[in-house]
Formats: structure tokens, sequence, C-alpha cells
């Protein structure tokens, strides 16, 4: 019989099936260690060169360090029942100043107005959010991490290419976000500025300590976590609304090259979930209706997107009245667009910028728990490693990271999110086809069990074709400031074009 454990009943308040009574009548959770490092699934992990490292998480898992990595989740074993929780993750991890600044994009690189840039904002978050919400459901009907639910698609060797990909989208966008919260923890003071490693730092060691507990830990704090943050900017709505200034940018071509361009940033960051999407539903029981999980996930994510990167949107308008607005952010940047606002609540406004700041905690959660599942696919090499180093792993990397890029903000962003919505419409795609057109839509038509018996799984030829066509889609239609593809120059202006390689990628890879 496994160990039985004290666990803080406020974590396990939404998985009742995993609790018992003990003797003493206070209440304990079966343990699951034993079930995962005790697997006969090919992963050495007693013996082998990662022997003391499995010791370790053996021992953590005495404070409710989650041991689960990419092994299936059994349907016995699915306990989590509350169905908000899904829509809570998704409305805390996009409640955040990363989703505010994409908001700004648009005036910022493309000079959108404020109605074209919430138009634009409204249409690509409602579409490009349905494969998360789609993906969603697989978690809890497989068992499986998103990843892993890939290599049925991509095959044994082919799934390194979505892999490593989202592996460098984990980091990119930890990277992306923690210079943002940096920022802005310096713009709460005029004369004791906060260095910026040190901020990087703060962020990454508040993110880190979550993600380490895992999955359960992880919807624990998200349950809250964007509570504090929709009052705070509710009270910037209350102080710039009377300075918002509705309008276009402009018309015709260049206008429409605008759209697009903002519109592929858009959706390279609501995309930017569907890699890792049923990774945070694999607990779930099987029973649980897929609609539910379908609405809980798009509503939970589309809430948050569309209304925070309309606030995004409406701040950039309000220069014309407020120039000492605009003041504030050719000097600081976000941080002083955001601290704008607040400025005039004294040290209580001071208060509330610090906690815009660490709102980002709230979002780089998910892509450092999900870095360490998606680096664990590459094979049971990586496998044997456990899932909580992969968590500190992935932290490193991306502080250095950010430490060093904390002064290319704006541009790193728009060169990320536009790369990262190219290869995730791929990615949609060919798991879409799959599914529906090869599969029939039925998971009776998939051996899951079969998720790790890497002999069994397919060969991934096509997918792996399909995605190379997708690239020349991509290449065709992108638009940066290093390359222009030869259909986007003819979108409005020719020196800079239109971006359409999300339409384009995701297009040639259907095809």
């Amino acid at each position: 019989m496994a160990a039985a454990r004290v666990s803080p009943p406020s974590s396990l308040d939404n998985y009742p099936d995993e609790k018992e009574k003990g003797m003493n009548g206070h209440e304990v959770r079966v343990d699951e260690v034993q079930d995962v490092v005790g697997l006969d699934d090919g992963i050495d992990r007693n013996t082998g060169p990662f022997a003391k490292l499995w010791k370790a998480v053996l021992w953590l898992d005495k404070f409710g360090v989650e041991v689960r990595g990419i092994e299936r989740v059994p349907p016995n074993e699915r306990n989590h029942t509350t169905i908000y929780d899904v829509m809570a993750l998704w409305g805390s991890a996009n409640l955040t100043i990363s989703t505010f600044s994409l908001g700004t994009l648009g005036n910022a690189i493309w000079y959108l107005g404020l109605t074209d840039a919430t138009l634009t904002i409204l249409f690509f978050n409602l579409f490009c959010t349905l494969p998360v919400a789609l993906f969603s459901t697989w978690g809890k009907s497989t068992g499986l991490r998103q990843m892993v639910i890939t290599r049925f698609s991509y095959g044994r060797w082919g799934v390194y290419f979505p892999v490593l990909l989202n592996c460098i989208a984990c980091i990119g966008w930890s990277t992306i976000n923690t210079i943002v919260g940096a920022s802005t923890l310096r713009a709460v003071s005029d004369t004791h500025k906060l260095p910026n490693a040190v901020g990087i730092i703060i962020i990454a060691l508040l993110t880190v300590f979550v993600a380490l507990f895992g999955y359960k830990y992880v919807h624990a704090f998200e349950r809250y976590a964007s509570i504090p943050i929709a009052i705070i900017f509710l009270i910037m709505l209350g102080e710039g609304a009377p300075h918002f200034q509705s309008g276009y940018g402009g018309s015709g071509p260049v206008e429409a090259a605008s759209v697009l361009s903002f519109g592929a940033a858009i959706a390279g960051f609501a995309l930017g979930w569907t890699s890792l999407a049923a990774d945070y539903t694999v607990n779930f029981p099987e029973s649980t209706p897929n609609i539910k999980v379908f609405l809980y996930t798009y509503v939970g994510l589309n809430v948050p997107l569309i209304l925070v990167e309309f606030l995004g949107a409406a701040m950039m308008s309000t220069f014309t009245e407020k120039t000492t607005w605009m003041d504030d952010y050719n000097n600081g940047g976000l941080g002083g667009l955001l601290s704008a606002p607040l400025t005039p609540l004294g040290g209580f406004g001071k208060f509330l910028l610090v906690l815009l700041a660490l709102s980002i905690v709230a979002n780089n959660i998910p892509n450092m728990y999900s870095f360490a599942l998606t680096f664990q696919v590459f094979g049971k090499v990586a496998q044997s490693i456990p899932r909580v180093f992969l968590v500190v792993l992935g932290t490193v990397i991306y502080i250095v990271l950010a430490i060093v890029g904390a002064n290319h903000f704006e541009t790193a962003l728009n060169t990320l999110l536009t790369v990262l919505s190219y290869w995730l419409a791929i990615y949609v795609m060919i798991l879409l086809e799959e599914h529906f057109l090869f599969r029939g839509g039925k998971w009776s038509n998939y051996d899951l069990d079969s998720y790790n018996k890497l002999d069994l799984l397919p060969r991934g030829y096509a997918a792996l074709l399909a995605s190379g066509f997708g690239i020349m889609g991509a290449v065709f239609g992108m638009s940066q400031t290093w390359y222009v593809g030869i259909l986007a120059k003819k979108i409005g202006d020719p020196v800079y074009g239109g971006d359409i390689g999300f339409e384009l990628s995701g297009s040639f890879a259907a095809m």
C-alpha cells in the first residue's frame, strides 16, 4: 500500500476523491509517488544517472511537490472536479500587463487608432482562441499532456520539431514577460529605481516557487490571482476613460496592411496557449462534458484578452489630451504608461503598480510548468529527468536572457509574437486534421497507452511534410523588419508589406 502523508487542506479542496480519513481523523492524501517512480515504461528512475535527483524528488514529495511528469494520468486518478478552475486559470494567466502591452502595439508599431485597433483585437482573439478551447478538452479525454498528444500526429522523431519550438516559446514568453514586469517595478520610484536584474530575479523566484509544486498548486494560485489585478485595471480605466480618443489610424491598403500585421501579433498571443492547453485538464474526469471545458476555457481566455488589450490600446489614445502621460511612456516605456494614471493616488498608486508588475507571475507559471513537461517529450533520457529540476533549468535560462535583452522589449515582443503565430497555425491544422479527418474525431481510434512506446507511434512523415509546406506559406506571407515575403509585399507599402504569414502557414499546412 502506498504511503500516506498529511497534505494542506486548502490545496486539495477541489480534489475530493484524493482524500481519505486517517486514523487520527485528519484528511490525508494517497501518495502517488510510487505509481510514477515504479512505472514499467522504460524510464530508469532508480539506478540511472538521474537516480539521485529522483531521491530528492521523493523527499520533496513530503512538501506536496508534484512527482508526475508526462506520464499518463489513469482515468481512476482524475479527481479534479471544479470546472471553474479552467476559466480561472486562463483568466489569471492573461489578466496581466503582458496582455496590456500587446494592446499598445497597435499604435506604437502600426499607428492604428483606437477604433481599428479594438476591432482587430476583438475578431482575432475570438477566432484564435477556438483551438485552445478545443485542445483543453483533449487533456481530460486522454489524461495526456499536450505535447504527448502531439506524438500521435508527428510520430517518434517528427515530434521533436514542435517540442523544440514549444520549449523556445515557453522560454521566450517567460523572458519577455519578465522584462515587462521588471520595467514596471523600475517605474515605481523616480528617485530609487530598482535595477532591472533585481526585478527580473524577484519575478522569477515567485514564478518558480508555484511551478515547482505542480498542477494542483498552479490551479490553486491562478484561482485567485486575477482578483486584485482586475480591480487595478478598473481603476486605470476610470482614470483614463475621460481622455480616450476614438478614431482610425488611416484607410486604404496601408491601413489593411497594418491591421493584418497587428492581427498576426494578436494571433501569436492567443494561439500561444494551444501548445500547452491540455496540460491543465489532465486531472479532470473523462466524464466531464466537453462543452463545459470548451466554454469555460473560451470565456476564461477571451474576457481578459479582449478587455485588457482594449485598455492597452485605449491608453495609447490618451496622449492627445494627456501629454504628460505621453512623456511618461516615452521616458519609461510600458512601465511609465502603467504608472501614469496611478501616480495621482500617491503611495497607494505605487503599491498598485507593484501588484501590476507581479501579475506577470500568473502568466509565467504556466509557461514554466509546461516547459518542463514539453522538454520531457524529447525522449526517454529527457523524461528520466524529474520535472522539478527542469522547471529550475528553464528558470535559470530565462533569467539570463531577460537580463541580457531588457533593453529590446518591443522589437523582441513583436518578432516573437508573429513568428509564433506562424508555427502555431501549422501545429493547429495538423492536429485538427489528424483527429477529425484521419481518426474520425474519436479517441477510441488512438492507442493512448502507447504514448511512450515509441516504436508503436506513427512515422509522422505526413505531419513533417505538411509543416514544410506551412513554413513555405509563412515565408511567402511574413512581414518582419528583417524580411518581407513576396506575397506580403503585395499588401500596403511594399517596403513593409502586410503580415499574412499566420494565415498562409495554416492554409499551406492544411493543404
